[in-house]
């Protein structure tokens, strides 16, 4: 059970990284955007579409890194009250739920994504970028990684139930 843990937070990590990396190249790309803009009187519209075009592997892929760096929101006043055993169980049924939500989103994007595909969607604007079917390829596939994570969440619930349940 800790190998596959390990695997799935390794992926979780790795498209975390990515999604670090976006958000360095977002600052420079924005930095770049206000300079031309301010200083030169230019403003490149696939650069300023690239601005948006980079949010989304910071949201999507942020998700499940938040997830796993437990970052993201708890009620922490209501957890702390349980043992071992009861943070288990919630931790549980927390992994649980988000695993459904994720499959939902992901399985119904799936479709929002192939349509994009068929035809090829592209930016309506002159000079922007043409190849938008790819970037809404981010949202069933950072859904499917907050599926991973909600998995590797589970397995860690499974085995710290498990140790509460030996210790007692």
């Amino acid at each position: 059970m800790k190998q596959a843990i390990q695997a799935l937070e390794w992926i979780v990590e790795g498209l975390g990284g990515l999604a670090r990396l976006c958000v360095l190249a977002l600052v420079l790309l924005v930095a770049t955007n206000v300079i031309l803009r301010y200083f030169f009187s230019i403003g490149p519209v696939a650069l300023q579409e690239l601005e948006w075009h980079l949010v989304s592997p910071i949201a999507l892929f942020g998700l499940a890194y938040a997830m796993k760096h437990k970052a993201d929101v708890r009620v922490d006043f209501i957890y702390d009250k349980f043992g071992p055993l009861g943070r288990g169980y919630i931790d549980v049924v927390a992994a649980l739920l988000t695993f459904a939500v994720a499959a939902y989103i992901a399985w119904l994007a799936v479709p929002y994504v192939l349509q994009a595909y068929d035809i090829m969607e592209g930016s309506p604007d002159p000079g922007g970028l043409p190849y938008r079917y790819m970037l809404k390829a981010f949202i069933p596939l950072g859904f499917a990684l907050l599926m991973a994570q909600a998995l590797a969440n589970l397995l860690h619930a499974i085995v710290q139930i498990q140790t509460a349940r030996a210790a007692s």
